[in-house]
């Protein structure tokens, strides 16, 4: 079995406090994939920065303070890369990936976008720029023989039933028309050629939610956004046996306003 979880902390440091090392030392994934850490390398406590049995690579925003995103791995990868071939992104924080033995594992975090706003556009520059490298990573794994699986937070929440208030999102970011249909060109065979795990395995389900907005009661209506995604190859997503949201029991015990999201794999 190999578990893959992805979980956007909402700052590495504010989480620690909150219930993220004892939940690291609980965990059984093999790779734990971070997103808006938020905090450079040397601002982590050491249970947080180097933890006992487990490989970091960290990759922080040169902008101080934002978005960033680790890796936390059972072993030691054959390679580790920051970023994605881009000028403008690679020293965002937004992009990492390591080579494991049959399988490439990869941490997003997509612009949030804001509709309407400079924050729209970068977002989209980023879409734009990172497409093709999800096909040339796809097509240059297959030629190693290799699987991949990139999980993170995107940022887009794909269909109706990846947001319980759609109706009223129309016009919000994480769920505009440009958005949705870059979505699908990412799963499309013809195109990005990867493979919503979640979905695969809970076709029929609305949600499972994976981020509550700290506003109002959203997550105890469980009132949510469907936006942290593993998106695998298809060989790989083929040997997924469960995927699930692992949701807090209660609002208090929340160490983030996302939950990590889980797949296991039987390789």
């Amino acid at each position: 079995m190999f578990t893959v979880t992805s979980a956007n902390v909402n700052g590495l440091r504010a989480a620690a406090k909150k219930g993220f090392v004892e939940w690291l030392a609980e965990t059984s994934a093999d790779a734990v994939l971070l997103q808006e850490v938020r905090a450079e390398e040397a601002q982590l406590p050491e249970e947080v920065r180097t933890p006992e049995g487990w490989f970091t690579a960290h990759a922080p925003a040169a902008a101080k303070g934002r978005a960033g995103v680790s890796l936390y791995l059972r072993r030691e990868p054959d390679a580790v890369r920051v970023g994605f071939g881009s000028a403008e992104f690679d020293g965002s924080g937004r992009y990492i990936e390591a080579d494991l033995p049959g399988v490439t594992v990869a941490s997003l975090y997509l612009p949030s976008g804001e509709a309407g706003t400079e924050k729209q556009d970068e977002k989209y520059r980023f879409m734009g720029e990172f497409l093709p490298y999800l096909k040339e990573l796809r097509v240059r794994a297959a030629a190693d023989g290799r699987e991949v699986v990139v999980c993170g937070d995107w940022n887009i929440a794909h269909q109706e039933a990846d947001l319980k208030n759609w109706r009223g999102n129309r016009k919000s970011a994480g769920f505009l028309p440009e958005e949705r249909e870059w979505l699908s060109r990412v799963l499309a065979e013809t195109d990005g050629g990867y493979v919503d795990v979640v979905r695969a395995l809970h076709p029929e389900q609305e949600g499972p939610y994976s981020w509550w907005s700290y506003r109002g009661r959203a997550f105890d209506n469980d009132t949510g956004w469907r936006i942290d995604y593993h998106m695998a190859t298809p060989g790989l997503a083929a040997k997924a046996v469960k995927a699930y949201v692992e949701r807090a029991a209660t609002h208090a015990e929340r160490w983030s306003d996302h939950a990590p999201v889980t797949a296991v794999y039987e390789l």
